[in-house]
C-alpha cells in the first residue's frame, strides 16, 4: 500500500514537473528581449534639469543688484555724486527706498528659483535618482535663506532709526554678506547639476544592480540598515525606493510591449 502510494506521488509530482516545463518552454520559445535592449530603451528617458541655467541667472541678477545698490548708495545717498542725476533718475524715491524695494524683488526672485529646483528635483527623486536629490536637498534652499535672515536684519537696522550714514553702511553690509553666503552656494549648485545632466547616469536602483552583479565584493545598498543610520532615514529612503519602483516597473511594462511587438 506504501509503495502504491509512492509511485502515484511520483506520477504526480512527474506531471506536475512536465506541466511546469511545458509553461517554462512555452515563455522560451517567446520573443527574447536582451537586457541591453530595456537598459538602452530606460536610458532614453532620462530627463536633463533646466535648474542650472536659473541659478546662473539669478547669480547675474544678484550681483548686478549689489552693485547697482552701491552706486545708489554712494551717488545718491552719502551724495558722493550730482544730487540732480539721481533725482532725475529716481525721481521722488530715495536712495535707501531704492536699495529696499530691489531687495524685495530679488527675495521674490530667489523664492521662485528655491520653489522651481525643489519641483525639479522632486520629479528627479520619483524617477529614482535618491542620492542626487538629498545631496542638493538643502542646497538650493541656501541662498533663500541668506536672504530671509538679511531681510530680518535691515528690518532690525530700520528699526533702530540710526544716522543716514551710518544706516546706508550697515545696509550695504548686508547685502555684500548675503552676496558671499549665496553666490558660492548657486555656484555649487549649478556645477552639481551640469555634472548630473552630463552623466546621464541610470537611477540609483541599476546602478547598484550592475554592482551587484559585475563585483565580487560589493557594498551594501543605501536602503538597508545599518550602523550609523537613523530609522527615520531607512523608512525615507524605502519610501522613496517603492515609489520609484513603482513607476519603473509601469515603464519597464510598456518597454517590454513596444519591444515585443517590434520582434
Amino acid at each position: 500500500m506504501e509503495s502504491k502510494g509512492r509511485s502515484l506521488y511520483s506520477q504526480a509530482g512527474a506531471s506536475v514537473d512536465m506541466t511546469r516545463s511545458l509553461e517554462e518552454d512555452s515563455l522560451v520559445d517567446g520573443p527574447l528581449i536582451s537586457a541591453d535592449a530595456l537598459h538602452s530603451a530606460i536610458r532614453r528617458e532620462f530627463q536633463t534639469l533646466p535648474t542650472h541655467c536659473h541659478a546662473a541667472l539669478l547669480s547675474v541678477l544678484h550681483v548686478v543688484y549689489v552693485v547697482l545698490s552701491v552706486c545708489v548708495a554712494v551717488l545718491c545717498v552719502l551724495k558722493f555724486g550730482q544730487v540732480e542725476e539721481c533725482a532725475s533718475v529716481l525721481g521722488t524715491m530715495s536712495g535707501d527706498s531704492a536699495i529696499v524695494y530691489g531687495k524685495v524683488c530679488l527675495w521674490v526672485l530667489v523664492l521662485v528659483f528655491t520653489r522651481c529646483a525643489h519641483h525639479h528635483h522632486v520629479q528627479a527623486r520619483r524617477r529614482g535618482y535618491l542620492r542626487f536629490y538629498r545631496q542638493t536637498q538643502g542646497l538650493n534652499h541656501l541662498p533663500l535663506a541668506a536672504l530671509s535672515t538679511g531681510n530680518v536684519l535691515l528690518l532690525v537696522v530700520l528699526a533702530a532709526k540710526l544716522s543716514p550714514p551710518e544706516q546706508t553702511y550697515i545696509l550695504l553690509s548686508i547685502l555684500v554678506l548675503e552676496l558671499l553666503v549665496g553666490m558660492p552656494c548657486l555656484f555649487y549648485y549649478t556645477v552639481k547639476v551640469m555634472r548630473f545632466n552630463s552623466e546621464r547616469a541610470a537611477p540609483d536602483v541599476s546602478q547598484e544592480d550592475h554592482l551587484h552583479n559585475y563585483s565580487i565584493t560589493s557594498l551594501p545598498t543605501e536602503t538597508g540598515f545599518r550602523e550609523g543610520s537613523s530609522l527615520e532615514e531607512v523608512v525615507e529612503k524605502q519610501a522613496d525606493l517603492i515609489e520609484y519602483l513603482k513607476q519603473h516597473n509601469t515603464l519597464l511594462s510598456k518597454r517590454l510591449l513596444n519591444l515585443t511587438a517590434q520582434h
